[in-house]
């Protein structure tokens, strides 16, 4: 192997490694549309909300806390 196949190998296995190092915004995206529809909905009695549950994604979960919280105070604060 020459020394530019090895840099370049080495350069795949960095990238490679490097790409579960990003959050994604949209699985945060999703997660806080998810909670802030079933916060909004559960507080104001309204339905159930289906959602996709992806609790293993990291980033998914953070927009999760973030979604109820807001959908939730939105309710409890519109204006009738």
């Amino acid at each position: 192997m020459t020394l530019n196949n090895v840099k370049k190998v080495l350069g795949i296995f960095i990238l490679f490694s490097l790409t579960g190092c990003f959050s994604s915004d949209d699985d945060y995206e999703y997660g806080y549309n998810d909670w802030y529809a079933a916060g909004y909905n559960t507080t104001c009695k309204i339905r159930a909300t289906m959602i996709k549950g992806d609790w293993d994604d990291e980033d998914y979960s953070r927009g999760y806390r973030a979604g109820y919280e807001d959908g939730a105070f939105d309710c409890r604060n519109r204006k009738k």
